[in-house]
């Protein structure tokens, strides 16, 4: 069995015969007629009840005929997906893409590469799909192996506390990590920014653990927990109920792009170009340890 003998099957079926199948197919009547009897005998059953004035499938045909239907349109979505690597640029991100950089890079992109569709692609794993194949390129905030990866350090990014509205640390204008320790927080120990290690070993805050976003915020907003987080989630993730204050004594966190050193993508480097543009970071080309080829 071969995919040109689905395809003659189907063929028949919507064109009504053996002629209007072939001249749809762009091959030769007999050559159709071949195709459908080795799919038969391949099967064993018949397909198609045939008369000199229609087609119509038998029972076995019209379940040989949906499944049919199926394979090929995966067939199609396999060779669009793998041609599709110099027409579509998929960037991927756990929580927060660009932050504030975000919609104005969507902008630069569609003007000055009208024929590369970029697509943001949110996905909760360490290196934000792209390990998994989810995505082209990657923005990463938590602590990951960069040696598996070519990467380009974009930024540094402030820590903010996040708090609900009505905790009394809300008030305050900017916040210390000694002012958290007596709060639960809560992190995303799979891709987050935050480790325990941010406090000392005999003050450290209460923990518990979320996966999401979203539960991340809920969580906050219910009075239960605070969080700590990079400036891009206080342009990204707006909420009533929580509040967003700056971390004095908290280190940046880095904000790294990544890419598969083997095999990058063809506007890799175009993209990395315009992002180290528009965050006007200097150290951002110095830190650069893998340029795509």
């Amino acid at each position: 069995m071969d995919i040109r003998q689905l395809r003659c099957l189907v063929g028949i079926v919507d064109a009504g015969t053996f002629t209007d199948a072939a001249i749809e197919l762009g091959i030769s009547q007999a050559a159709v007629s071949r195709n459908l009897l080795a799919l038969e005998r391949e099967l064993g059953v018949q397909l198609l009840h045939r008369t000199s004035r229609s087609v119509t499938p038998t029972s076995a045909g019209v379940r040989v005929l949906a499944r049919a239907r199926h394979i090929l349109a995966e067939v199609d979505e396999l060779v669009t997906e793998a041609t599709s690597g110099h027409t579509r640029l998929r960037i991927g991100h756990a929580w927060s893409a660009l932050g504030s950089h975000t919609t104005e890079f969507q902008r630069r992109w569609a003007a000055e590469h009208p024929g590369i569709e970029l697509q943001f692609v949110r996905t909760n794993t360490a290196t934000g799909g792209l390990a998994e194949g989810l995505c082209d390129l990657a923005v990463v905030r938590s602590h990951l192996d960069l040696k598996r990866f070519a990467h380009v350090l974009l930024t540094q990014e402030q820590r903010y506390g996040v708090l609900p509205a009505d905790d009394p640390l809300a008030r305050k204008r900017t916040l210390t990590l000694a002012q958290l320790q007596d709060h639960t927080l809560v992190i995303d120990r799979r891709t987050g920014s935050t480790t325990i290690d941010l406090w000392p070993e005999n003050a450290r805050p209460r923990i518990e653990y979320t996966h999401d976003v979203d539960d991340w915020l809920a969580a906050i907003a219910s009075g239960r927990c605070i969080g700590l987080t990079p400036q891009a989630t206080t342009t990204q993730y707006r909420r009533d109920g929580v509040v967003y204050r700056p971390i004095r004594d908290a280190p940046p966190v880095d904000v790294h792009l990544i890419w598969n050193r083997q095999d990058p993508h063809p506007a890799t480097q175009t993209a990395v170009d315009l992002l180290t543009e528009l965050y006007r970071t200097p150290r951002a080309a110095a830190h650069a340890t893998g340029r795509a080829t």
